[in-house]
Parts: structure tokens; sequence; C-alpha cells
């Protein structure tokens, strides 16, 4: 089994993709969503926050020469 919060990354990425494919309403999409919400779901009943599943973009630092 992998870990909880791999799992759910990678539901939450399939779904989005079938999303942008296929649309809300198509049945590959929902069940693409349902598969994402549980795995989040399982990762947050073994404590880990959300947080880790929905990781921010790190900031920009106004100092770096891009």
């Amino acid at each position: 089994m992998p870990h909880p919060i791999r799992a759910a990354r990678t539901a939450q990425y399939l779904a989005v993709r079938a999303l942008t494919v296929h649309g809300l309403a198509h049945p590959v999409t929902l069940a693409l969503l349902a598969a994402a919400s549980t795995a989040a779901a399982r990762a947050w009943d073994r404590g880990h926050p959300v947080q880790a599943i929905h990781t921010a973009p790190a900031p920009r630092r106004a100092d770096c020469a891009r």
C-alpha cells in the first residue's frame, strides 16, 4: 500500500486530469473524485494534515535575480 499522502496526491492529480478532459458530469471524473476524497480522508484519519496533501508553492524571494 502506498504512503497515504502519495496516494491522495496521485488520486487528486488523476481527478483533475479527468475533469479537464471529460468535464464534471462524466462518470470517470465522478469516480476519480470519489477516490481522491477517500484517499484524502484516509490520510487525514492517519494523522496527516491537509497541508501535506495540498502543498503551497514556495514563496518567491524578492531579491532573487531571474
